[in-house]
């Protein structure tokens, strides 16, 4: 039987998982903060309160849908020894990035499914909520370049080790 720590560990799946993490934790903390405690808008407000608070409830559902599934799988990578922390991280702060600028461009400018806020001059909320969108995405981006790094020096080593023991 073979050692399970062995086993190579799943750079893109690691990525792709913690993205799902980093949607769903950043439309918690949207849907909580900015929902329910400030109160300055719904996920759809062109409509009645009644149909604002269950757009905020599908949101909720989705979001919790999100981390649940994203939790169980990241934790099946760390039993099964294959979870790449630092691409996991990058997968982290860019699917967290991307849904705030999702949410930012497509949902309030685009499709104008609601505001950040409403009866205020939205110029500084929109600069502040797409900064802190790209911010995370570089961050993530600075993570998964670090990590490629790192992947292609542990490449280069196996690779030297095997070249020595076959001369």
């Amino acid at each position: 039987m073979s050692d399970p720590s062995l086993a190579p560990p799943e750079t893109g799946r690691s990525a792709w998982i913690s993205a799902l993490i980093g949607i769903g934790l950043m439309a918690a903390l949207d849907e909580i903060v900015f929902h329910q405690l400030l109160a300055w808008h719904h996920f759809y407000d062109q409509a009645s309160l009644e149909i604002g608070l269950l757009s905020d409830g599908l949101l909720h559902s989705a979001e919790l849908i999100a981390l649940v599934a994203g939790f169980f799988l990241l934790f099946d990578l760390r039993r099964r020894h294959t979870l790449a922390p630092l691409w996991a991280w990058a997968g982290g702060f860019l699917g967290a990035g991307a849904f705030q600028l999702f949410d930012g461009v497509i949902n309030h400018k685009l499709l104008r499914l609601h505001q950040i806020r409403y009866g205020v001059y939205l110029l500084p909320y929109d600069l502040a909520w797409n900064g802190a969108a790209l911010l995370l995405i570089m961050i993530g981006v600075g993570l998964l370049t670090r990590a490629r790094f790192v992947q292609a020096q542990r490449n280069l080593s196996a690779a030297e080790t095997r070249l020595g023991e076959s001369l």
